[in-house]
Protein backbone atom coordinates (compact mmCIF):
# COMPACT_ATOMS: atom_id res chain seq x y z
CA UNK A 1 0.00 0.00 0.00
CA UNK A 2 1.34 2.82 -0.78
CA UNK A 3 1.99 6.19 1.80
CA UNK A 4 -1.01 8.07 0.38
CA UNK A 5 -3.03 5.25 2.23
CA UNK A 6 -1.06 4.86 5.54
CA UNK A 7 -3.63 4.80 8.52
CA UNK A 8 -3.08 6.21 11.58
CA UNK A 9 -4.98 7.32 15.06
CA UNK A 10 -4.92 7.23 18.83
CA UNK A 11 -6.87 3.89 20.15
CA UNK A 12 -7.96 4.29 24.25
CA UNK A 13 -8.25 0.97 26.18
CA UNK A 14 -10.38 1.76 29.44
CA UNK A 15 -12.41 -0.71 31.84
CA UNK A 16 -12.18 -1.45 35.59
CA UNK A 17 -9.17 -2.55 37.17
CA UNK A 18 -8.11 -6.01 36.44
CA UNK A 19 -9.35 -7.09 33.29
CA UNK A 20 -6.35 -7.25 31.44
CA UNK A 21 -5.98 -3.69 29.60
CA UNK A 22 -2.18 -4.44 30.36
CA UNK A 23 -1.64 -7.87 28.96
CA UNK A 24 -3.93 -6.65 25.56
CA UNK A 25 -1.45 -3.98 25.31
CA UNK A 26 1.51 -6.35 25.31
CA UNK A 27 -0.06 -8.43 23.00
CA UNK A 28 -0.33 -6.02 20.71
CA UNK A 29 3.12 -5.08 20.92
CA UNK A 30 4.29 -8.58 20.90
CA UNK A 31 6.55 -7.23 24.09
CA UNK A 32 6.09 -6.28 27.75
CA UNK A 33 5.78 -2.85 28.44
CA UNK A 34 3.12 -2.22 30.68
CA UNK A 35 3.47 -4.33 34.11
CA UNK A 36 0.79 -6.81 35.07
CA UNK A 37 -0.47 -8.36 38.04
CA UNK A 38 -2.97 -10.34 39.20
CA UNK A 39 -3.81 -7.26 41.89
CA UNK A 40 -6.36 -4.45 41.04
CA UNK A 41 -5.41 -0.98 40.25
CA UNK A 42 -1.58 -2.02 38.78
CA UNK A 43 -1.37 0.05 35.86
CA UNK A 44 -1.32 3.81 37.57
CA UNK A 45 -0.28 6.03 34.29
CA UNK A 46 -1.69 6.29 31.06
CA UNK A 47 1.43 4.15 28.59
CA UNK A 48 1.49 4.38 25.21
CA UNK A 49 2.55 1.83 22.89
CA UNK A 50 2.80 2.43 19.50
CA UNK A 51 2.44 -0.66 16.89
CA UNK A 52 3.54 0.40 13.34
CA UNK A 53 3.46 -1.67 10.52
CA UNK A 54 4.45 -0.15 6.87
CA UNK A 55 0.63 0.33 6.44
CA UNK A 56 -0.89 1.53 9.55
CA UNK A 57 0.17 3.48 13.02
CA UNK A 58 -1.19 2.19 15.73
CA UNK A 59 -0.86 4.57 19.37
CA UNK A 60 -2.62 2.62 21.97
CA UNK A 61 -3.09 4.24 25.49
CA UNK A 62 -3.51 1.72 28.72
CA UNK A 63 -5.38 3.56 31.54
CA UNK A 64 -5.46 3.08 35.02
CA UNK A 65 -8.73 0.43 35.82
CA UNK A 66 -11.28 3.17 36.78
CA UNK A 67 -12.51 2.52 40.52
CA UNK A 68 -14.28 4.10 43.43
CA UNK A 69 -11.50 5.92 44.75
CA UNK A 70 -9.86 5.49 48.24
CA UNK A 71 -7.24 8.22 48.10
CA UNK A 72 -5.88 11.05 46.30
CA UNK A 73 -3.99 8.75 44.33
CA UNK A 74 -6.93 6.56 43.22
CA UNK A 75 -8.45 10.27 42.65
CA UNK A 76 -5.34 10.72 40.07
CA UNK A 77 -5.29 7.06 38.87
CA UNK A 78 -9.19 8.12 37.61
CA UNK A 79 -8.32 11.56 36.27
CA UNK A 80 -5.85 9.70 33.86
CA UNK A 81 -8.15 7.41 32.77
CA UNK A 82 -10.76 10.19 31.84
CA UNK A 83 -8.29 12.22 29.95
CA UNK A 84 -7.72 9.24 27.67
CA UNK A 85 -11.21 10.06 26.46
CA UNK A 86 -9.91 13.38 25.09
CA UNK A 87 -8.50 13.26 21.75
CA UNK A 88 -8.65 10.20 20.57
CA UNK A 89 -9.83 8.69 17.28
CA UNK A 90 -11.61 5.10 18.74
CA UNK A 91 -11.96 3.19 22.32
CA UNK A 92 -11.61 -0.12 23.05
CA UNK A 93 -14.15 -1.02 26.38
CA UNK A 94 -12.36 -4.25 27.62
CA UNK A 95 -14.60 -6.29 29.87
CA UNK A 96 -14.60 -9.59 31.49
CA UNK A 97 -16.31 -11.73 29.60
CA UNK A 98 -17.18 -14.14 32.73
CA UNK A 99 -18.86 -11.73 34.52
CA UNK A 100 -22.13 -10.29 34.61
CA UNK A 101 -22.21 -6.53 33.71
CA UNK A 102 -21.73 -4.86 37.19
CA UNK A 103 -22.15 -1.30 38.36
CA UNK A 104 -18.32 -0.36 37.31
CA UNK A 105 -19.50 -0.71 33.92
CA UNK A 106 -22.42 1.18 33.81
CA UNK A 107 -20.77 3.96 35.49
CA UNK A 108 -17.99 3.35 32.73
CA UNK A 109 -21.04 3.02 29.94
CA UNK A 110 -21.90 6.67 31.35
CA UNK A 111 -18.68 8.21 30.55
CA UNK A 112 -18.35 7.07 27.60
CA UNK A 113 -22.50 8.53 26.55
CA UNK A 114 -20.66 12.00 27.24
CA UNK A 115 -18.04 11.73 24.65
CA UNK A 116 -18.71 11.62 20.60
CA UNK A 117 -15.94 8.65 19.57
CA UNK A 118 -16.54 4.90 18.53
CA UNK A 119 -16.44 2.21 20.84
CA UNK A 120 -15.64 -0.86 20.32
CA UNK A 121 -16.66 -3.71 23.10
CA UNK A 122 -13.59 -5.76 23.45
CA UNK A 123 -14.87 -9.07 26.20
CA UNK A 124 -11.56 -10.26 27.35
CA UNK A 125 -10.97 -13.98 29.20
CA UNK A 126 -13.55 -15.50 26.97
CA UNK A 127 -10.96 -18.56 27.45
CA UNK A 128 -12.50 -18.72 31.24
CA UNK A 129 -16.20 -19.29 30.47
CA UNK A 130 -17.38 -22.37 29.81
CA UNK A 131 -21.23 -22.00 29.31
CA UNK A 132 -22.19 -20.20 25.67
CA UNK A 133 -25.52 -19.41 26.69
CA UNK A 134 -23.93 -17.17 30.08
CA UNK A 135 -21.58 -15.64 27.74
CA UNK A 136 -24.35 -14.57 24.84
CA UNK A 137 -26.19 -13.56 28.57
CA UNK A 138 -23.49 -11.05 29.14
CA UNK A 139 -23.15 -10.19 25.47
CA UNK A 140 -26.33 -8.59 25.71
CA UNK A 141 -26.43 -7.26 28.34
CA UNK A 142 -23.63 -5.06 27.21
CA UNK A 143 -25.75 -4.58 23.83
CA UNK A 144 -28.37 -3.33 25.61
CA UNK A 145 -26.60 -0.96 27.92
CA UNK A 146 -25.12 1.20 25.28
CA UNK A 147 -24.44 1.50 20.86
CA UNK A 148 -21.30 0.32 20.26
CA UNK A 149 -19.74 0.34 17.17
CA UNK A 150 -18.95 -3.20 17.32
CA UNK A 151 -17.87 -5.89 19.19
CA UNK A 152 -15.32 -9.12 19.60
CA UNK A 153 -14.70 -12.12 22.36
CA UNK A 154 -11.08 -12.67 22.68
CA UNK A 155 -8.69 -13.65 25.00
CA UNK A 156 -5.43 -11.34 26.08
CA UNK A 157 -3.24 -14.11 27.70
CA UNK A 158 -3.57 -16.66 25.11
CA UNK A 159 -4.02 -14.65 21.86
CA UNK A 160 -7.17 -15.37 20.46
CA UNK A 161 -8.74 -12.81 18.40
CA UNK A 162 -5.98 -10.04 18.81
CA UNK A 163 -5.26 -10.42 15.09
CA UNK A 164 -8.56 -9.98 14.45
CA UNK A 165 -8.97 -6.72 16.63
CA UNK A 166 -6.57 -5.28 14.52
CA UNK A 167 -8.05 -5.46 11.43
CA UNK A 168 -10.99 -4.43 13.64
CA UNK A 169 -9.33 -1.08 14.45
CA UNK A 170 -7.16 -0.83 11.53
CA UNK A 171 -10.90 -0.50 9.64
CA UNK A 172 -12.17 2.13 11.61
CA UNK A 173 -9.17 4.40 11.35
CA UNK A 174 -8.69 7.54 9.10
CA UNK A 175 -5.54 8.21 6.96
CA UNK A 176 -3.09 9.86 8.65
CA UNK A 177 0.35 10.52 9.16
CA UNK A 178 3.25 8.47 10.90
CA UNK A 179 3.29 10.18 14.23
CA UNK A 180 6.34 8.49 15.81
CA UNK A 181 9.51 7.29 14.01
CA UNK A 182 8.69 3.78 12.90
CA UNK A 183 11.13 1.81 15.50
CA UNK A 184 9.75 3.67 18.90
CA UNK A 185 7.23 1.26 20.75
CA UNK A 186 6.83 3.48 23.72
CA UNK A 187 6.54 7.66 24.17
CA UNK A 188 7.63 7.27 27.88
CA UNK A 189 11.29 7.42 29.13
CA UNK A 190 13.58 3.98 30.07
CA UNK A 191 13.56 4.84 33.67
CA UNK A 192 9.75 5.06 33.69
CA UNK A 193 9.90 1.16 32.55
CA UNK A 194 12.18 0.38 34.70
CA UNK A 195 10.70 1.73 37.81
CA UNK A 196 7.46 0.02 36.10
CA UNK A 197 9.21 -3.40 36.22
CA UNK A 198 11.15 -3.06 39.52
CA UNK A 199 7.33 -2.09 41.07
CA UNK A 200 6.03 -5.34 39.25
CA UNK A 201 8.42 -7.34 40.84
CA UNK A 202 7.19 -5.59 44.32
CA UNK A 203 3.61 -6.69 43.94
CA UNK A 204 4.22 -9.98 42.88
CA UNK A 205 6.30 -11.29 45.54
CA UNK A 206 4.89 -10.09 48.15
CA UNK A 207 1.38 -10.64 47.10
CA UNK A 208 -1.36 -9.61 49.63
CA UNK A 209 1.22 -8.61 52.20
CA UNK A 210 1.98 -4.75 50.62
CA UNK A 211 -1.36 -3.20 49.31
CA UNK A 212 -0.76 -1.32 46.64
CA UNK A 213 1.53 1.24 48.80
CA UNK A 214 4.22 1.09 46.69
CA UNK A 215 5.88 3.41 44.54
CA UNK A 216 9.54 2.96 42.98
CA UNK A 217 11.74 6.51 41.87
CA UNK A 218 15.13 5.57 39.69
CA UNK A 219 17.89 7.83 42.03
CA UNK A 220 20.25 7.23 39.45
CA UNK A 221 20.35 5.98 35.62
CA UNK A 222 24.24 5.67 34.55
CA UNK A 223 24.89 4.62 31.03
CA UNK A 224 28.29 3.10 31.42
CA UNK A 225 30.68 1.78 28.37
CA UNK A 226 29.50 -2.17 29.29
CA UNK A 227 26.92 -1.88 32.12
CA UNK A 228 23.89 0.39 33.08
CA UNK A 229 24.33 1.27 36.91
CA UNK A 230 20.51 1.50 38.12
CA UNK A 231 19.85 2.69 42.02
CA UNK A 232 16.27 2.85 42.60
CA UNK A 233 14.12 3.32 45.88
CA UNK A 234 11.36 1.53 46.86
CA UNK A 235 8.75 3.85 48.80
CA UNK A 236 5.98 2.16 51.39
CA UNK A 237 3.89 4.20 53.60
CA UNK A 238 4.58 1.75 57.13
CA UNK A 239 7.97 0.51 59.12
CA UNK A 240 5.80 -3.18 58.57
CA UNK A 241 5.56 -2.62 54.73
CA UNK A 242 9.49 -2.02 54.76
CA UNK A 243 10.47 -4.82 56.85
CA UNK A 244 8.33 -7.31 54.46
CA UNK A 245 9.40 -5.85 51.23
CA UNK A 246 13.10 -6.31 52.28
CA UNK A 247 12.58 -9.56 53.95
CA UNK A 248 14.64 -11.99 56.57
CA UNK A 249 17.95 -11.54 56.32
CA UNK A 250 17.53 -9.62 53.06
CA UNK A 251 15.64 -12.32 51.10
CA UNK A 252 12.84 -10.55 49.88
CA UNK A 253 14.28 -7.75 48.35
CA UNK A 254 17.64 -9.78 47.18
CA UNK A 255 14.88 -11.85 44.93
CA UNK A 256 13.18 -8.49 43.91
CA UNK A 257 16.15 -7.47 42.39
CA UNK A 258 17.07 -10.80 41.00
CA UNK A 259 14.17 -10.88 39.33
CA UNK A 260 13.56 -7.27 38.36
CA UNK A 261 17.12 -6.92 36.94
CA UNK A 262 16.54 -10.01 34.52
CA UNK A 263 13.52 -7.99 32.45
CA UNK A 264 15.53 -5.22 32.75
CA UNK A 265 18.09 -6.13 30.92
CA UNK A 266 15.64 -7.77 28.30
CA UNK A 267 14.15 -4.59 27.88
CA UNK A 268 17.32 -2.53 27.66
CA UNK A 269 19.12 -4.97 26.42
CA UNK A 270 22.25 -4.34 27.90
CA UNK A 271 24.11 -5.21 30.75
CA UNK A 272 22.66 -3.78 34.33
CA UNK A 273 23.69 -3.50 38.11
CA UNK A 274 20.79 -2.68 40.02
CA UNK A 275 21.22 -1.94 43.59
CA UNK A 276 17.71 -1.30 45.57
CA UNK A 277 16.88 0.73 48.65
CA UNK A 278 13.27 0.98 50.74
CA UNK A 279 12.21 3.96 51.96
CA UNK A 280 8.80 4.82 54.02
CA UNK A 281 6.72 7.81 53.31
CA UNK A 282 3.88 7.63 55.64
CA UNK A 283 0.66 7.92 53.74
CA UNK A 284 1.89 9.05 50.73
CA UNK A 285 -1.22 8.23 48.52
CA UNK A 286 -2.59 10.92 50.02
CA UNK A 287 0.08 13.48 49.57
CA UNK A 288 -0.05 15.34 46.28
CA UNK A 289 3.95 16.79 47.23
CA UNK A 290 4.44 12.89 46.98
CA UNK A 291 2.56 12.12 43.93
CA UNK A 292 4.09 14.78 41.94
CA UNK A 293 7.51 13.64 43.01
CA UNK A 294 7.05 10.39 42.27
CA UNK A 295 6.00 11.04 38.49
CA UNK A 296 2.05 11.41 38.95
CA UNK A 297 1.48 14.57 37.04
CA UNK A 298 -1.66 15.48 38.91
CA UNK A 299 -1.82 19.19 37.50
CA UNK A 300 -2.10 17.64 33.78
CA UNK A 301 -5.27 15.99 34.73
CA UNK A 302 -7.25 18.12 36.61
CA UNK A 303 -10.94 18.33 36.02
Amino acid sequence: MSKSNFKSGFVSIIGRPNVGKSTLLNNFLGMKLAIVSPRAQTTRNRIQGIYTTETEQIIFIDTPGIHKPKNELGNVMNEFAYSALDGTDLILMLVDASCEIGEGDKYIIEQLSKVKIPVILVLNKVDLVEDQVVLMNNINSYKDAYSFAGGITLSATEGFNIDKLKDMIVERLEIGPMYYPEDQVLDLPERFVVAEIIREKVLLKTKEEIPHSVAVTIESFKEKSKMIEINATIIVERSSQKMIVIGKGGQMIKSIGTDARRDIVKFLNQKVYLELFVKVEENWRNNKKYLKEFGYKIDDYKK
